[in-house]
């Protein structure tokens, strides 16, 4: 029978207290449950957390942009020393070896020589008949741009000086030695003048006419209105104009300059000196213009309007070249101007050299 009052064991009938099982047990673990709070009945309403967040890059945007940018300005430099290496190989050379002095450290003097040659002239060019026809070779321009570490110095020579020519025994105007070839000229210069020739560089008219059209015109600044009914020349009214290839030419080569000052005309009664001026008006602004062009395209376009009609030294290599175009880009030229006086020999009307001519050429030497 139970005992109602004992809670803690139970007894057999005839009062013997029954075994106790002191074997140990233990409840069986229920089952792997999700972790609490349980798991909603919808997941596919909850957003995925398949664990932390990924760290997020730095982003290197600015970086990619400049080394884009680096890269594509290291393009367009080979680019651009691609094509004028190109068009430097195409340019015709004068075997002047013998006659050029040997390189100096201290400034090397180029001569530069703008030719009365018609050899590259169209004669299709509606524009051939600006040239003129001058028969044979004269040199109309003479420069000699002297190029040192810091300053540049430019000295135009008038084509009428007298002077003793290289190789002929006589004298005659320094225009006409270019008849012997440039090696004739430089050696005039040499001996005649006393200054060494390191490089020569020569262009001819119809070259004149394509440089300047290529860069798009050149400007030059007039007093005056100003007219020349031999050479084509014809400015309307005074300021600043920008002449083309063939009214450039009309410019440079007018030996009549005529100005309209107040409703009158005045010729110019300087001559060949006034000639000069003219010259390193127009070198000056071609000079300028042509050192500012860094568009590969363009450069292009000037090296091939210009490649037919230039001859240069056989000693000058295209660093060379691109080394004065440097320092021609840093320091535009000083103009030094040769003093001279008007002659006679027999009955030409002539130049010789003038009090001071000496400082002058002591300069370039």
């Amino acid at each position: 029978m139970f005992d109602d009052d004992d809670t803690d064991s139970f007894h057999l009938a005839d009062g013997e207290p029954a075994p106790v099982d002191t074997r140990s047990f233990s409840v069986p673990a229920p089952e792997a449950t999700a972790a609490y709070p349980p798991a909603d009945p919808y997941p596919e309403q909850q957003p995925h957390h398949p664990g932390p967040p990924p760290r997020r890059r730095k982003k290197r945007r600015p970086l990619r942009w400049l080394l884009l940018i680096i890269l594509l300005a290291l393009l367009a430099v080979l680019a651009e020393g691609l094509i004028l290496s190109r068009s430097f190989s195409a340019i015709d050379r004068v075997d002047t070896e013998d006659a050029l002095a040997p390189p100096s450290a201290a400034g090397e003097n180029f001569l530069i020589v703008g030719s009365d040659s018609r050899e590259n002239v169209d004669p299709d060019d509606p524009d051939a008949g600006a040239v003129g026809t001058v028969g044979g070779e004269r040199t109309d321009t003479i420069v000699l741009l002297r190029v040192e570490a810091d300053r540049n110095l430019m000295l135009p020579l008038p084509r009428d000086l007298w002077v003793p020519i290289a190789g002929t025994g006589g004298e005659q105007r320094i225009n006409t030695a270019i008849q012997g070839g440039p090696d004739r000229l430089i050696e005039t210069i040499e001996t005649s003048l006393g200054i060494p020739v390191h490089h020569y560089l020569e262009v001819d008219f119809s070259g004149f006419k394509g440089l300047v059209d290529a860069l798009g015109g050149i400007d030059i600044d007039f007093e005056h209105a100003a007219f020349d009914t031999k050479s084509g020349l014809d400015v309307p009214t005074p300021g600043v104009h920008t002449l083309d290839g063939v009214q450039a030419l009309a410019f440079v080569r007018s030996r009549a300059y005529t100005e309209r000052i107040e409703g009158s005309t005045k010729v110019d009664g300087t001559g060949d000196l006034g000639r000069i001026e003219r010259q390193q008006q127009f070198l000056r602004a071609t000079f300028s213009k042509a050192t500012e062009v860094r568009d590969p395209l363009a450069i292009n376009r000037i090296a091939n309007a210009v490649k037919d009609d230039v001859r240069i030294d056989d000693t000058m290599s295209f660093t060379d070249a691109i080394n004065f175009g440097r320092k021609l880009a840093a320091a535009s030229p000083e103009t030094v101007e040769l003093p001279v006086a008007n002659a006679t020999r027999g009955s030409a009307a002539v130049l010789v050299f003038a009090e001071g001519s000496e400082a002058a050429l002591n300069r370039f030497r």
